[in-house]
């Protein structure tokens, strides 16, 4: 069943959001043309295709939930996204990890992660948090 989750984020004349249409399916095998987000979590595109941000951020907010998923649902599970847009707002494409975020928590019962947006006037920007991930695409030093 495809679900549309509405983001929006609003500081006075300031604001992020984003649309997100997306349907969550059992796995019954790894799909031809997804994205594996961990073990058995399975994230496919839409069709018509993504912008590379907007499609990395997307998978960095399902792979924020994707443990809890994992737990939830041990059969594993595809989330097939069929739309992501952005209605008339700023545009940055970390907002496509949080509409994520916000879709599979209104979705399932997931503890979440502490993904959020604030803004900064002082400085003009938009400050985002991850919970414990301070940079999304870094991997550790190994040793």
């Amino acid at each position: 069943m495809t679900e549309d989750f509405k983001f929006r984020f609003r500081r006075g004349a300031q604001g992020l959001a984003a649309n997100l249409r997306a349907g969550a399916h059992s796995l019954e095998e790894a799909p031809a043309h997804g994205i594996q987000i961990y073990k058995n979590i399975w994230l496919a595109l839409p069709e018509s295709g993504l912008h590379w941000k907007d499609t990395a951020w997307l998978a960095f907010g399902v792979s924020l939930n994707a443990p809890a998923l994992s737990r939830l649902r041990p059969e594993g599970s595809l989330i097939r996204v069929t739309a992501l847009t952005y209605p008339l707002s700023d545009y940055r494409a970390e907002v496509a990890a949080l509409a994520m975020d916000g879709w599979l928590h209104a979705r399932f019962a997931l503890k979440r992660p502490g993904a959020s947006v604030g803004y900064d006037a002082t400085r003009d920007q938009y400050t985002f948090a991850w919970g414990d991930i301070t940079d999304p695409f870094s991997d550790p030093p190994t040793e």
